[in-house]
């Protein structure tokens, strides 16, 4: 397509949104039109190597690999498959100090949330501890990151005690239920390894923010509301998760309230809350809410102890048995009719803990400028998650508050869930027996003082402001958990949030362009006041991919744009339409559809004697044109590199031949 230099003129006005008259401050520049390129010939193993590597391996793994030797390359592979061999050589005492100091500080925190946290998801309170020292072990060696600290979290707990409680009673069929937890902690696991080894993680993208700030919020106050029943020392509660059903029955079992209950918990409830609000406001003083859920703890335990025979109004947890986790490989159910439920409730468990894991990690990476992998991460959660499933443990991921805890405390790597993970098996070996009379009402209470902070109405309010549309999918999310169910609500938002992504891409945005005066820029004449369009030219831009989904659409739209400016051109009596601009240069791709539709367009623009001229298609998008041989139809003057050269040199050409 190679076009000489041209004499034309530079019609350009500055009116705005109105066309340039044809001798208004005409003057004779000079335009060098060049040409459009293929891009360079390759073969189609070539173009699927590329396209594979890009897709799956956007980080190129095996690029350290090269020009190394053997040995090399043998050190390198077990860094890359446990990350603790990159640290290890380099780890001293002066780190060690930092690790034990921040690991016993998220310790205080993990041991009274791994109990709650299990109570939320129907389990035995032991199976909390339990989950809170093998996956930390797990991942200190598996995991990229620093600052993550592993356990029990309170969104992958509610949303594994709701699915498995509607179809089997945790109380009365507790045996069936344990196994159906384990199964599903086995099935997350193996859902999140296989994404990390088959190198799918764009799969949880589809759980978008405005997605997770609705479900979050709206389990935050089904959460709460459940933790009435510790509160109000309740003892017949429904086993339901949707807002109307657990405030029906808050109130219809008044007459089990016990004022006792209610008096010790809003005030542990207090406490909790205010030093919560302390650190937050002081960061430094991190450590005041970090040990106030333990010292609540050991506070309400003594007191219950001390009252014991005066009231029994207050409930407590009871025996708790001593001892490391019992194996339960043999308790994994992979057969009979209840199969299906673990293994949805694990996909969904599996993708809720990964989304929230490698989002806290990558938080704390960033503050410290360095890298988590990915995949890496979703290959130490899932394994984690299977050995987890093993040893009595349900699911585990990073917890957002104990990794606050852990980095404002200092710690330096992984080994602070070592050090973390030795507390809790002292306390598994020898100190279980001082449980017994710890109460329910502080497990409630440390819940709620743990899931407020996951209700952001900031950031929905920004929702609010950037994008309308990704506020209704958060409001979706929301009011589903809280109205309907916890995985329905969910489903319900990436339901919204893949009509959102059919939307944009089925109806893609078209744009009239427009020259900006003394420039040879184009910009949408509604986004620019200064940009004017050009007599005889309507100068259009597609902004996405043209393919099976959108051709049509585009087609009849980009007629319709014709049809409007003819009108526009008559009712005030401009000069008439010649030619068709489409600035491609958003274009990324086009599929046969999308070629199809051009060629259709170019037979029904040449009945109205129009003609249709393309603008700086990228190279895959070229390279089609061109096999297609819908260049060859366009002529000579049909392609060009910029809408610039193209209204200068169809301009000139039309000024050589007489027409006005």
């Amino acid at each position: 397509m190679g076009h000489g230099t041209n004499r034309v003129e530079d019609m350009a006005s500055p009116n705005n949104g109105t066309t340039a008259p044809a001798t208004a401050n005409a003057r004779e520049t000079i335009v060098e039109i060049h040409s459009v390129c293929l891009p360079p010939k390759k073969t189609a193993f070539q173009k699927l190597k590329k396209r594979f590597g890009d897709v799956f391996f956007p980080d190129d793994p095996l690029e350290r690999f090269r020009n190394q030797t053997w040995r090399n390359r043998v050190i390198l592979g077990l860094q890359s498959l446990f990350p603790i061999f990159t640290w290890g050589s380099q780890y001293d005492l002066k780190l060690l100090r930092s690790d034990v100091v921040s690991g016993l500080t998220i310790a205080s925190l993990a041991i009274p949330q791994g109990i709650s946290y299990a109570k939320l998801a129907n389990l035995p309170p032991i199976v909390g501890l339990y989950s809170s020292f093998v996956p930390p072990l797990i991942y200190s060696v598996l995991g990229s990151s620093k600052h993550l600290a592993v356990g029990p979290v309170s969104i992958a707990s509610l949303v594994m005690g709701s699915m498995l409680s509607e179809s089997v009673s945790p109380t009365q069929d507790s045996i069936l239920y344990l196994k159906l937890a384990f199964t599903s902690t086995f099935f997350a696991g193996l859902f999140q390894a296989s994404l990390g080894l088959l190198r799918l993680g764009f799969v949880i993208d589809f759980l978008s923010k405005p997605t997770l700030i609705g479900f979050t919020a709206g389990a935050a106050v089904i959460v709460s509301l459940q933790q009435l029943k510790g509160l109000l020392g309740i003892v017949h509660f429904t086993g339901k998760m949707q807002f109307i059903p657990v405030m029906s029955s808050v109130f219809s079992h008044r007459s089990e309230w016990s004022w006792e209950t209610i008096l010790m918990g809003l005030g542990f409830l207090a406490i909790l809350l205010t030093t919560r609000h302390i650190s937050m406001r002081k960061p430094k003083l991190f450590w005041i809410s970090a040990a106030s859920p333990l010292a609540s703890v050991v506070i309400s335990t003594l007191l219950v102890f001390l009252i014991r025979n005066k009231t029994h109004a207050i409930s407590f947890i009871g025996h708790l048995p001593k001892g490391l986790n019992p194996p339960s490989s043999n308790m994994l159910y992979f057969s009979g009719t209840h199969l299906a439920l673990a293994i949805k409730t694990g996909i969904i468990t599996g993708i809720l803990s990964l989304t929230e894991g490698i989002a806290v990690g990558r938080t704390f990476a960033s503050l410290k400028n360095y890298q988590v992998n990915g995949n890496k991460e979703m290959m130490a959660i899932g394994f984690m998650n299977m050995a987890g499933s093993c040893t009595s443990c349900y699911v585990t991921t990073g917890s957002f508050s104990r990794s606050a805890v852990n980095y404002n405390a200092g710690a330096k790597t992984a080994v602070s869930n070592i050090v973390m993970a030795s507390a809790v098996l002292v306390t598994l070996l020898f100190l279980m027996p001082l449980f017994y009379y710890t109460p329910n009402l502080i497990l409630a209470a440390i819940i709620l003082t743990a899931v407020i902070g996951l209700i952001d109405y900031q950031a929905a309010y920004k929702l609010w402001k950037v994008d309308k549309f990704d506020f209704f999918t958060c409001m979706c999310s929301f009011f589903g958990v809280l109205l309907v169910s916890v995985p329905l609500g969910l489903a319900i938002a990436v339901g919204v949030s893949v009509l959102k992504i059919l939307l944009h891409v089925t109806r893609p945005n078209t744009l009239e362009f427009g020259n900006i005066q003394g420039t040879q820029i184009y910009q949408s004449v509604k986004r620019y006041r200064e940009a004017s369009r050009i007599p005889g030219f309507l100068i259009l831009a597609v902004e996405s991919p043209i393919y099976f989904a959108n051709s049509t659409y585009l087609q009849e739209r980009i007629l319709r744009w014709t049809r409007e400016e003819e009108a526009r051109i008559k009712e005030n009596n401009g000069s008439t339409l010649k030619c068709i601009i489409l600035d491609m240069t958003a274009v990324s791709s086009i599929d046969t559809n999308g070629i199809e539709a051009l060629f259709e367009l170019r037979r029904r623009l040449e009945k109205q004697s129009l003609q249709l001229v393309l603008v700086n298609p990228v190279g895959s998008v070229m390279e089609k044109l061109h096999k297609s041989k819908i260049i060859e139809s366009l002529g000579l003057s049909g392609l060009y590199l910029t809408v610039g050269e193209a209204v200068a040199d169809l301009s000139s050409t039309w000024k050589a031949h007489g027409q006005p």
